[in-house]
C-alpha cells in the first residue's frame, strides 16, 4: 500500500518532525483509516536510506492518517512516497 506525506503535524508556532501526516490511495474516510492503525510505515530516501514507523491513529474524517517515526523526517520528505507493510 501506499501513501503521500502531506504534511508535518503541527501547531501554530512548532512542528514535530516525527509525527506525520500521509494520505493513502483509496481510503478516503475515518473508519477505513482506523483499519491502518499498527501498520508498519517505510520512508526511503533518494539515497537508500529507510526510515521507519508506525500508524497512530486517523487525522481528521477524510481518511489521512498520523505516522510517528524514529527519527524526524527531513524536509524533503513532503510529497513523497511512503510504503505501509
Amino acid at each position: 500500500m501506499e501513501g503521500v506525506v502531506v504534511s508535518f503535524r503541527r501547531g501554530r508556532h512548532t512542528q514535530n518532525p516525527r509525527h506525520v501526516l500521509v494520505k493513502v490511495k483509496g481510503v478516503d474516510s475515518r473508519e477505513k483509516a482506523m483499519e491502518l492503525v499498527g501498520k508498519e510505515v517505510v520512508w526511503t530516501s533518494s539515497s537508500g536510506k529507510k526510515i521507519r514507523g508506525k500508524v497512530a491513529s486517523p487525522h481528521g474524517n477524510k481518511g489521512i492518517i498520523r505516522v510517528i517515526f524514529e527519527k524526524g523526517l527531513p524536509g524533503q520528505a513532503l510529497t513523497t512516497k511512503v510504503e505501509i507493510i
